[in-house]
């Protein structure tokens, strides 16, 4: 697996808090990373620098490097707008527009400028298809989004982000709101994006991050303790802190 998202020396400040301290991480490509760590430990904080979702905080300051496919992407240079459409990112709590189910999904690619309904319709369907829906609303393109189950909803949102055809995937706790069955399928999708797409995702369940990721990052107060092949971190950890965290002992 090749490194895809290099991070060095990151660190970031709201203010006059340091919420993330010297991280240096590589990320690689086509895999699923897990971020694992208390509620605070920094861990979606760092999810959000790779879209610069930061930049909407106001008082964020941001030091080190962060680069993506070998671009720095808090260069002056960098569109931002650009950048979101390549790193799409799915949120804790289901968020589709109040617009029809199709119109949730051609929102992007209509955005950017694809009008031909026949392309749009070529790429809502791929999309739904890709996260797992297209079956099930197929017949019901026109209903509100908000006429789907809760789970249904989340992978209404990943469509969505995949429409417009992005090369990394952000997943911030995306199933916490979820009940167990729309959990798994949220966690069975994962599986099949990760040969097609770049997975970050952050988990406060240390089972999901075990069952389907093949990295795993544990922060604490800020800072990486442990970076290791996701297997290893959970059965051998290197630091005890690791270790306390993944055995339940705080946190």
């Amino acid at each position: 697996m090749q490194p895809f998202i290099n991070i060095k020396d990151l660190n970031l400040f709201y203010g006059t808090f340091h919420a993330l301290k010297d991280v240096t991480l590589t990320i690689p490509e086509k895999a699923i990373t897990a971020f694992i760590g208390p509620s605070g430990c920094g861990k979606s904080t760092l999810l959000r620098t790779l879209n610069r979702m930061n930049d909407m905080i106001p008082g964020t300051r941001i030091e080190g490097s962060l680069s993506i496919s070998g671009t720095d992407i808090y260069s002056n240079e960098v569109d931002v707008e650009t950048l979101r459409k390549k790193v799409g990112m799915v949120f804790q709590q289901p968020n589709p527009f109040p617009k029809s189910i199709y119109d949730n999904v051609a929102y992007g690619p209509r955005l950017h400028g694809i009008t031909n309904k026949k392309e749009l319709d070529e790429i809502v369907e791929t999309s739904l298809k890709s996260a797992a829906l297209w079956n099930e609303v197929k017949d019901h393109l026109k209903r509100s989004a908000f006429s789907i189950s809760g789970g249904q909803q989340q992978r209404l949102c990943i469509a969505r982000a995949l429409a417009v055809g992005p090369d990394i995937l952000l997943m911030d706790e995306a199933t916490s709101a979820l009940d167990p069955i729309s959990t798994l399928k949220i966690e069975e999708l994962a599986q099949e994006l990760k040969d097609r797409y770049t997975i970050v995702m952050v988990t406060h369940n240390m089972h999901q991050a075990a069952r389907v990721s093949n990295q795993t990052v544990f922060f604490l107060n800020g800072e990486v303790v442990e970076y290791s092949e996701t297997e290893k971190l959970f059965s051998n950890p290197t630091d005890q802190r690791t270790e306390d965290y993944i055995s339940g002992r705080f946190g």
